[in-house]
């Protein structure tokens, strides 16, 4: 996890995210559909689970099956949301916050285990 400012777009952040993380497949929303970002996924050997944006000339192919399993990862964001302090950001510091993103992370992990 990697906590970054309101403002800014979360592919600025993927580079980061997805370094040096050994993967067969990376799954991605279509906000996530940038050439350099898929050159980066598929450069590390991983295979790049990103529907195209509507307004590329040339569609790329992806997993359609593998895109669908994206529903798990939205439903636990979902459950982290619900937590109060979470959602609206109570902490001062960066420190105190990622450590109740962790917490509640595991939480919800051993609940729906």
């Amino acid at each position: 996890m990697i906590l970054s400012a309101g403002q800014v777009a979360d592919i600025e952040c993927a580079h980061d995210l997805i370094a040096d993380m050994p993967c067969a497949s990376l799954v991605a929303d279509k906000g996530y559909d940038a050439n350099a970002l898929v050159m980066s996924i598929e450069a590390s050997g991983a295979q790049a689970v990103i529907p195209p944006r509507s307004n590329r000339i040339t569609p790329r192919h992806y997993d359609r099956c593998a895109y669908r399993a994206r529903n798990l990862i939205e439903r636990f964001f979902n459950r982290i949301k619900h937590y109060r302090r979470i959602a609206t950001r109570y902490d001062k510091l960066a420190c105190s916050y990622m450590a109740f993103v962790r917490i509640v992370c595991a939480v919800i992990s051993y609940r729906y285990m």
